[in-house]
């Protein structure tokens, strides 16, 4: 309570002594996180791409609410936009408008799903390692040094193809894939807190290695768990995208959006609008979970 009262009376530059020594005791005032992410909030940047991914989670949840209906003939094939049909119509008459909000479904299945998967085994393997340090921490680092050198899409291909291309494979090849990234981001911030007091102070007093690292060193690298969640997102729309791309994720009539750049691929000239508006849609999901990550990384930093 004293240190909460002290930093809401505190000018600017003693909110920054102060959050310095929380960072060495592990203590973090509720004040300095509540004036991170008003930060974060002021940033035009981190606004709109916000505004952006939350209309894509909209339309991913409602598309079926607003009675869309990406499936139905119009009867008016590959028709400019329009009053009537926003975005125009496909080969087959079907509304690009209805199928592009649509397309938001899965990609926002299988991108956030994998990527909290991958975040979940990457961070607590992360945590480990960096705790444990010694042999343990050499057999993780090897083994994530194994799964970065291999190709992503030969890896993929490899899954794809032995398994299938249902939406369970490919979250959990996300998963796997993205893990060992976020594990090593996570264990160099683990060994940066590790020569703190505050985990010194811990060990004196007993606690076991499971409170340690997910009572006391979970909460304090956080920030760079919270970034490397964000940018795993937008990696995996962007592999789920191009996995329908090459026909080896969803199949027609599905709304995706990189099975709709492959579809209407060949009509670039005659009908832009079957091909740019997908592809925009794309581009604007990972663009902006991009630049919040990056919001994420400057606000966050120590």
């Amino acid at each position: 309570m004293a240190l909460t009262e002290a930093v809401r009376g505190a000018d600017p530059a003693a909110i920054d002594i102060i959050e310095t020594d929380a960072v060495t005791t592990g203590i973090r005032p509720p004040a300095a996180r509540t004036r991170r992410w008003g930060a974060l909030l002021r940033r035009p940047t981190f606004a709109i791409s916000a505004l952006i991914v939350l209309f894509w989670v909209a339309a991913a949840v409602g598309w079926r609410l607003v009675g869309l209906e990406p499936f139905a003939d119009s009867g008016a094939r590959l028709a400019p936009p329009s009053a009537e049909h926003w975005f125009g119509t496909d080969r087959i008459g079907r509304d690009v408008f209805a199928r592009v909000l649509a397309g938001a479904e899965p990609a926002l299945l299988v991108g956030p799903i994998g990527a909290a998967l991958a975040t979940a085994l990457g961070s607590t393997l992360g945590l480990i390692a960096g705790y444990r340090r010694g042999w343990v921490d050499q057999l993780f680092m090897r083994g994530f040094d194994v799964f970065l050198t291999l190709p992503t899409l030969i890896f993929l291909l490899v899954i794809v193809g032995a398994f299938g291309g249902s939406a369970p494979t490919i979250i959990v090849a996300v998963g796997i894939l993205f893990a060992p990234g976020i594990a090593r981001i996570v264990r160099a911030a683990v060994l940066v807190e590790m020569g703190k007091q505050y985990v010194t102070s811990a060990r004196v007093q007993g606690e076991s290695a499971g409170r340690i690292i997910f009572r006391e060193l979970l909460p304090n690298v956080w920030p760079q768990i919270l970034v490397q969640a964000t940018l795993s997102v937008a990696g995996a729309i962007f592999i789920s995208s191009s996995l329908s791309f090459l026909g080896l994720a969803s199949a027609p009539p599905s709304p995706d959006w990189g099975l709709a750049v492959n579809e209407n691929r060949t009509y670039l000239q005659a009908a832009w609008w079957t091909l740019a508006f997908p592809t925009l849609a794309i581009a604007s999901l990972v663009v902006s979970l991009n630049l919040i990550a990056d919001n994420f990384r400057e606000v966050f930093r120590r």
